[in-house]
């Protein structure tokens, strides 16, 4: 099967918005390719290594890589994506001079080719995450993810989610019930059961990320810890007490509320749910929220602070930043 590969060259800020428009688009799968330049610095405190060569993308820029099925209209895509990312600029997100490609590629080369780039890789002080296709001996004490992520969901190395999972691993405690908002590939719902969660609820509104996570989940032996759904947490919390006890019985893993809920979502998102996620946690419950540009902090924490969450702790890489709020008792 052939598909069009639509190329959008812009800048690193604006790469969260524009993907999560390309997956609205009906893209079949998304790349981010940031700059590889030597001189970039890089987080190496867990031992972290690049490969080389890395790539020519000048320091600051990206590329954006969508893949549409050979029915679809390249050109006309193009088309409509070109005011989305001109009106960037007003959100303080800038997308350069973006510029435009498309080709058509087969299908067994974009599944397989960019599986040469996923290595395993040390996020946190105890979690690494390794393509289930890669050999590696786990150190001791060090936990593994094992991920097959999928084209569209990536591999849970891009700073927001290593912000999410350096938090998680500084906030969660064993026994909490947790709750991933757009989980994605799964990536931080596997994770919070690694680090000691008793239960979490894994959900996504998009069927094929139900699909990956499920999939994750099982690879790393978690069926039973780790429960997907396809939801928005509000369609979680529309129903009164008695409707809730027969939702946890029908399968959904935790009980509301919970202890902590987290989610890698741009902040725009973000702040759209914020009262829903307060309603969700416990009285001193925590919230670990993270894909926030910096220009989106002030932002995010205003909207945290009207909806009654004291924000506690704050971690940055890069232009993106996590920030843990906790619920008041």
């Amino acid at each position: 099967m052939l598909w069009h590969e639509v190329t959008i060259y812009t800048r690193e800020e604006a790469t969260e918005a524009i993907a999560d428009r390309l997956h609205q688009m009906g893209a079949g799968g998304v790349t981010i390719e940031e700059s590889g330049n030597l001189e970039r610095p890089r987080d190496t405190s867990l031992g972290q290594w690049y490969e080389m060569p890395l790539n020519n993308i000048p320091e600051g820029d990206a590329e954006i890589k969508a893949y549409f099925a050979d029915t679809s209209d390249p050109e006309a895509l193009i088309t409509q994506l070109k005011p989305f990312i001109q009106e960037l600029s007003s959100f303080g997100l800038d997308p350069g001079d973006a510029q435009f490609s498309w080709r058509a590629v087969d299908e067994e080369d974009w599944a397989n080719a960019w599986k040469t780039y996923f290595k395993p890789i040390r996020i946190t002080e105890t979690l690494t995450i390794k393509p289930t296709w890669e050999p590696y001996e786990p150190a001791e004490g060090e936990r593994i993810i094992e991920l097959d992520p999928g084209m569209a969901f990536g591999t849970g190395t891009h700073e927001t989610t290593a912000l999410c999972l350096r938090t998680l691993e500084q906030t969660i405690k064993p026994g909490d019930q947790v709750i991933d908002v757009g989980t994605g590939s799964g990536v931080l719902a596997i994770a919070a059961s690694k680090l000691g969660a008793s239960q979490v609820l894994a959900i996504d509104l998009d069927p094929v990320a139900v699909s990956s996570a499920t999939e994750n989940v099982r690879l790393n032996g978690l069926q039973q810890e780790v429960t997907v759904r396809e939801s928005d947490l509000l369609g979680l919390l529309k129903s009164d007490a008695h409707e809730a006890a027969i939702r946890q019985e029908a399968g959904l893993g935790v009980s509301l509320p919970v202890d902590l809920v987290v989610a890698n979502i741009l902040a725009e998102i973000l702040v759209l749910f914020v009262d829903d996620v307060y309603e969700a946690l416990k009285p001193g419950g925590y919230y670990i929220a993270s894909g926030i540009i910096s220009q989106k902090e002030e932002l995010v924490i205003e909207a945290l602070g009207q909806a009654g969450f004291d924000v506690i702790q704050r971690n940055a890489e890069q232009d993106w930043i996590a920030l843990t709020a906790r619920r008041g008792e």
